[in-house]
């Protein structure tokens, strides 16, 4: 099964980015190519039935496996980045952070109307960054398909953030 490896690979790390914080690490996924390759064919299975057209994947984890995935899939990747990142005309959403707040931005030609859109993310903690992303696909009058994470961090409810904007949320393993 799919969680019981990631959760024997994925390590801890305490006190990142801050003290108190247990990190979770997916790095280690990417030095066993056997593995890199389960979890991009388990999220393609798993999103199969949402009729995608393209995949979006937040900066920078996001980027990692849902490139794999679009390609998997056939379909365009488009990178939603932190602001002043993107080389090209962008919409911008800003968002309330923990501490303080964080801005991301799309490419303003990325997105067609009525194109289903998965949002991709290495992990959901409090689903802030993925309802902005959510947000901005939703500012190019597409439809947000669906979200997908190696790893949701149940404790933090950021699942519940997310429901609004799609049911279909899927994810690998859970802590």
């Amino acid at each position: 099964m799919i969680a019981e490896k990631l959760n024997n690979i994925i390590r801890d790390v305490p006190n990142f980015p801050k003290e108190g914080i247990i990190f979770k690490d997916i790095t280690p996924i990417l030095l066993d190519a056997k593995l890199t390759k389960e979890v991009v064919s388990e999220l393609a299975k798993k999103s199969t039935n949402l009729n995608l057209d393209a995949i979006v994947g937040i900066e920078s984890r996001g980027f990692w496996f849902g490139i794999m995935l679009a390609n998997e899939l056939n379909i365009p990747f488009i990178p939603i980045r932190k602001k002043g990142k993107l080389p090209y005309k962008t919409l911008s959403y800003k968002y309330d952070l923990e501490y303080g707040s964080a801005e991301v931005e799309i490419h303003e030609d990325a997105i067609q109307p009525n194109w289903n859109i998965l949002v991709h993310d290495d992990l959901l903690a409090t689903g802030g960054t993925a309802k902005a992303a959510a947000e901005l696909i939703l500012m190019q009058q597409a439809n947000v398909a669906g979200f997908s994470f190696v790893v949701e961090l149940d404790f933090l409810n950021g699942r519940n953030e997310l429901l609004k904007y799609s049911k279909n949320i899927i994810s690998l393993t859970n802590f």
